[in-house]
């Protein structure tokens, strides 16, 4: 259809709105509480256009186009309104800019700087000052900053149907809260950290661990060694101002050892790891005819949300802890032993794409380390320390680098340390969504059949389009395996298997859109063009890795030679294997 923008005619598609009309057509039209895909909550009023014969000005981001429509996105009247729109936004809103976390990267500061706007022209209209929620391990909410745009709310009950936030009382009362107002720790929080990745202020941020880390870094008496998982090499570039989905893997391992930690480690390292023990955690199933389907558990977010929806099914979920804890139990025992260091004077610290790391560190049952030297060095319950102690995500690490004046386009291109830093490409591709799944296929095929896959890319399960699912013939065995990331896509396949009708042996889910590159810990913008570019950049280096097979590390095979001795055996299950907790709503 034909449509008019600023007196020039153009041909847009049937049922566009007036906003997306405008995008294609090359016209930038400010939004705030707008979200592609996500959000039309329309409650900004920041986007507003005028159209012929229209009484009143319009939101474009939800008026569709009509045949011969006449539409004007810039003059006084509009101007204005824009800018009264702002202007009421920041009645409310704190001038703590300095301060807060998303200074210079705000998109409300953004449109305010464009508009021109260099105070506050009306009083505040909500009398009571509203608390700082810090209750969670992962997120904190600061109600002050928020400008009830609705896009947590809606990418929390639509993206991930958790719906542990929503709108609550009306008028100038009307705030986004909890079940009963209750503390964000105390309610069915997945800490996936979508919303803060989606917030468009500093209202719900990480909860930082910035200090404890740069203070740990400090303390002479302490080694402090840090892991990197996969996705960081994709996204940190992109936080200090490199394209989407820059590949900075050596870049950042040099960043890393100039920040002050005693050794750069590779989470991907223990995603091997991972794959061998859930690789013959499967097989053991399919063998023995064990619960099937098999779930992954490297996601924590996707672990608390099965715990609390789906409590029911949690025998499907494989026992294996994360790479991350893995990795924290095989750095305070095995490379403990091996370099003579005391546990308890080692830091491990984490840099993840993921929010909800945080809350999966601190979770009770992750102190394998703790009860394997209890009784070597007479521990008692004053001396228990967790596996992993701090986790940064990847814009507190970005932070860490500007505070230190680290400049990415300077820095010399560095290899991880040993013993455990080699890994393969397999671990790389763990960062996107089937990548888990196609890492444990290429092991798992091998393992089972004996021979050589004459092709190990089992592209069936990449992709980022709601539930991918593959069959894979395990020579004369055919098994069908299914890939979901978001919470929504797990919740689908759950209800299939509490039905007793899933046709899967093998499930995948990562709670995040595209996987762990779209973690909410992740640069700020994070949208489905900026996943693709990182994803593109994951499976490159996965095709250039001299190894691409997990059970081909040669740490890992030393690994089980000199201290876990056999995968599945009494010492992998003490310190690589977990538990999980019915929680309900």
């Amino acid at each position: 259809m034909k449509i008019t923008i600023n007196n020039q005619s153009y041909d847009v598609a049937e049922g566009q709105t007036i906003l997306q009309a405008c995008q294609t057509a090359g016209i930038r039209i400010p939004t705030l509480c707008f979200l592609k895909d996500v959000s039309t909550n329309a409650s900004c009023g920041i986007c507003v256009v005028e159209v012929k014969g229209a009484r009143s000005l319009l939101r474009s981001c939800i008026t569709k186009v009509t045949e011969g429509m006449e539409i004007t996105t810039h003059n006084e009247r509009i101007a204005t309104a824009r800018r009264i729109n702002t202007e009421l936004l920041l009645a409310n809103h704190p001038q703590d800019c300095l301060g807060c976390d998303r200074n210079q990267n705000c998109e409300l500061q953004t449109i305010t700087y464009e508009m021109g706007i260099t105070d506050k022209r009306f009083v505040r209209t909500r009398k009571e000052v509203l608390k700082k929620d810090v209750s969670s391990l992962s997120l904190v909410r600061d109600p002050e900053k928020c400008i009830l745009c609705g896009r947590c709310v809606a990418v929390c009950r639509d993206v991930q149907t958790v719906r542990a936030i929503d709108f609550a009382e009306r008028g100038v009362k009307t705030h986004i809260a909890t079940y009963l107002d209750m503390p964000m720790g105390s309610v069915a929080c997945t800490n996936c950290g979508q919303c803060a990745l989606v917030c468009p202020t500093g209202a719900i941020t990480e909860k930082s661990s910035v200090s404890e880390v740069w203070e740990a870094i400090h303390n002479p008496a302490k080694t402090v060694i840090v892991q990197t998982a996969p996705a960081i090499r994709v996204g940190i570039g992109e936080a200090m101002g490199m394209t989407a989905g820059s590949l900075v893997t050596g870049q950042m391992v040099a960043g890393l050892r100039r920040l002050g930690f005693s050794k750069v480690f590779d989470t991907n390292f223990t995603a091997d790891l991972t794959i061998i023990e859930e690789g013959n955690e499967l097989l053991k199933r399919i063998k023995t005819g064990g619960k099937l389907p098999m779930i992954t558990s490297c996601s924590p977010g996707w672990i608390k949300f099965i715990e609390h929806f789906f409590p029911a099914s949690l025998g499907h979920l494989s026992t294996c802890k994360s790479p991350q804890q893995m990795f924290g139990a095989v750095a305070k025992t095995y490379y403990a032993e091996k370099t003579g260091l005391d546990p308890r004077n080692i830091v491990v610290v984490s840099v993840m794409p993921c929010t909800a790391k945080k809350y999966e560190a601190k979770r009770p049952e992750m102190d394998g380390a703790f009860e394997y030297w209890k009784d070597k060095l007479s521990l008692t319950g004053n001396d228990r320390f967790f596996d992993v102690d701090a986790v940064l995500t990847t814009r507190e690490l970005s932070r860490m680098f500007r505070e230190t004046g680290v400049d990415f386009s300077h820095l010399p291109v560095e290899e991880f340390d040993n013993p455990l830093g080699t890994s393969t490409g397999a671990a790389v591709i763990f960062g996107a969504t089937g990548g888990v799944m196609e890492a444990a296929l290429r092991t798992a095929y091998e393992v089972y059949t004996g021979k050589t896959l004459s092709d190990i890319n089992f592209r069936a399960v990449r992709g980022m389009e709601g539930i991918r699912e593959a069959e894979v013939d395990l020579d004369g065995t055919k098994i069908m395996v299914a890939v979901a990331h978001t919470l929504k896509n797990a919740r689908i396949l759950l209800e299939q298997i509490e039905k007793g009708e899933s046709p899967y042996a093998f499930i995948e889910v990562m709670t995040c859109p595209g996987g762990c590159l779209g973690g909410g810990g992740q640069p700020i913008p994070t949208n489905a063009e900026v996943r693709k570019f990182r994803a593109d950049s994951i499976y490159y280096e996965d095709a250039h890795k001299g190894l691409r097979k997990s059970h081909e590390n040669p740490e890992i095979l030393y690994l089980y030679e000199h201290f876990l001795k056999e995968p599945l055996g009494h010492l992998s299950h003490h310190l690589l294997h977990t538990t999980y907790t019915e929680r309900g709503y």
